[in-house]
């Protein structure tokens, strides 16, 4: 099967649990096989994660719709993203919102996704190699935040740097296992929504795992 017919044969896969119109489009839209090492390239557009060296992942095409989706992107949000990997979830935020602030601890995954997102003329998305602190606070606040990576709770850090309102997708759990919450930030109880059990690579810094 050709990679056309494999991203067609994904999207209508996809139809069936992902509701947000703009999600799909952005995911049918978006080169899948530019994110992945060429040994995958075969594999672009199985609904599955997809290894990109240094012990990371690119997550599965249905984790990125569902994480995305929930964010409920309009276009005219600033969105931090934790955890460039890849740059492939960072693509499809850059054509959802209107600026995307993305970050990754390891240097040679930032520079390369740089490149696949310049070559893609994303134009609205900065990286940043992460420093001690999680998130990127000196681009706060954020209506939007989405965590690619497990953590073994809710970091007060980052709910520091949402707007009221706001919006953050992340992975909660042990190092294996996780569950995919989605937290709406309000002034007293924020509003906390499961959206099922999920595998991602744990969150490193203070206030998630040590190294």
């Amino acid at each position: 099967m050709g990679l056309e017919a494999a991203r067609t044969r994904l999207i209508e896969s996809l139809r069936h649990e992902i509701r947000d119109r703009r999600v799909l489009s952005a995911i049918a839209c978006v080169p899948r096989e530019l994110f992945v090492s060429p040994d995958y390239y075969y594999a672009a557009y199985e609904d599955m994660p997809l290894s990109i060296g240094f012990g990371q992942t690119i997550s599965q095409p249905f984790i990125v719709a569902l994480m995305t989706q929930a964010l409920r992107l309009k276009g005219d949000e600033k969105v931090l993203e934790l955890g460039t990997g890849s740059g492939y979830q960072t693509a499809i935020l850059a054509k959802l919102a209107k600026r995307i602030v993305s970050i990754e601890r390891i240097a040679k995954l930032a520079e390369s996704a740089k490149q696949v997102l310049d070559k893609l003329g994303c134009t609205n998305v900065e990286i940043h190699t992460a420093v001690e602190t999680l998130g990127w606070p000196g681009g706060a606040p954020y209506d939007a935040i989405i965590v690619t990576a497990g953590a073994p709770h809710i970091p007060e850090i980052l709910l520091e740097q949402l707007t009221l309102g706001g919006r953050m997708v992340i992975p909660v759990g042990s190092r294996w296992e996780q569950d995919l919450l989605k937290v709406t930030k309000r002034k007293r109880k924020h509003l906390v929504k499961n959206l099922g059990g999920c595998r991602f690579v744990p969150l490193i810094g203070p206030g998630a795992w040590e190294e």
